[in-house]
């Protein structure tokens, strides 16, 4: 069969066209134009006037210029496309913010009747009230199952009826019932199927996600990497400030439980000795409003040695802050990475044996590192 020279010239324009494009944008909505009219369609073309470009065509002429272009570029990323040349579709090529123009595109969604044999594609449900229409009209909804009464001399419905479900074919008789009730239930335009940008092919529902739900997600995924960085034992940027808790953490109960001692661990030290200093630091802390207008002005007569001594206490404070914390943490943690003591230490070997540490070789000795961090 000899083709048309008038038709492949056509064609040749077409497939020149849509290989520029393709070279051209890099994001590609896939949109899906059943029951859009011309003067829609025009509409559209109109508003998306200036970084986006509607292309339409045959399924089987798009996909084998596609797959020639492919070939030709040595661009594999083209042949994505390919799957989603199903039923009637096309292509919006944009240089745009892909969300900004699905909804320029959700505006131009008009009302339309619903038709014999059309598939609903969502429930049309009909209100209760007043119909306007006149008492012989009531067998016409009797067949429809509708309950209605008489109101001053016309049909009312009682109460809200599921006339179609989502899915299902429009009967002539429902037709009829909306077309006499003025509703238009179904509203019509292009609708973004598939997302193409890049090579990477997505559901349009991605363009729907905000900043918020990105960053939840986010914390997500750190909260897991976390989690699996103490359990093996791993060191992550996540985990070092859980590691860091843990190590100090053990560092005091060596501190505690043997002769070897640090600055920070003697003021814990002192404190198990006798708990009353303690509870008189707290009380100190509570009672602090109540000091006398004379104990005032000592304080502020040796502000150097008053500074030094709430330094101190602080200090005492932050480690047992420290200590509760790494109980918590390490109670929440499930397994949580525990340090091995260096040879330098032998006062800890045994305390360490009993938790059971887990030293991997090649990996520094966090007892050795948290020993100078601390000093």
């Amino acid at each position: 069969m000899v083709l048309n020279p008038a038709k492949r010239e056509k064609k040749s324009q077409y497939d020149q066209k849509l290989c520029r494009l393709l070279d051209e944008y890099t994001q590609v909505l896939v949109v899906a134009a059943d029951n859009v009219g011309s003067t829609q369609m025009q509409n559209i073309r109109k508003g998306l006037r200036g970084d986006s470009i509607i292309l339409m065509g045959k399924n089987t002429m798009m996909k084998r210029s596609i797959r020639l272009h492919a070939e030709r570029t040595g661009n594999d990323a083209f042949k994505n496309l390919l799957p989603l040349l199903v039923g009637n579709v096309g292509f919006i090529f944009t240089k745009g913010d892909l969300k900004e123009v699905r909804e320029e595109i959700a505006k131009y969604k008009v009302g339309a009747p619903a038709r014999v044999g059309l598939v609903a594609p969502i429930d049309v449900i009909v209100p209760p009230g007043n119909t306007g229409l006149d008492p012989s009209q009531t067998s016409f909804f009797q067949v429809l199952n509708i309950p209605t009464k008489i109101n001053k001399g016309t049909v009312e419905i009682v109460t809200a009826v599921e006339l179609i479900r989502k899915g299902e074919k429009v009967g002539s008789s429902e037709a009829a019932l909306l077309s006499k009730l003025g509703i238009r239930p179904f509203s019509y335009g292009l609708v973004v199927v598939s997302v193409y940008d890049n090579g990477t092919v997505f559901s349009p529902e991605v363009l729907d996600l905000t900043e918020d739900d990105l960053m939840e997600k986010f914390r997500s995924w750190l909260s897991n990497v976390t989690s699996l960085s103490l359990a093996v034992s791993f060191p992550t940027l996540a985990a070092a400030p859980h590691m860091f808790i843990n190590a100090y953490k053990t560092a005091l109960s060596l501190a505690v439980a043997t002769e070897y001692t640090f600055p920070q661990a003697e003021k814990i030290k002192e404190y198990l000795k006798d708990p009353t200093k303690f509870a008189v630091a707290v009380g100190g802390d509570a009672a602090a409003p109540a000091t006398s207008a004379k104990e005032e002005k000592a304080e502020q007569s040796e502000p150097a040695k008053e500074e030094e001594e709430e330094s101190d206490e602080d200090l005492v404070a932050v480690g047992i802050k420290l200590l509760t914390i790494a109980s918590s943490v390490g109670r929440n943690s499930g397994r949580i990475a525990k340090s091995s003591p260096c040879h330098s230490h032998p006062q800890g070997v045994a305390v360490l044996k009993q938790t059971k540490p887990a030293h991997r070789p090649g990996m520094p000795c966090l007892w050795k590192c948290v020993s100078n961090f601390l000093s």
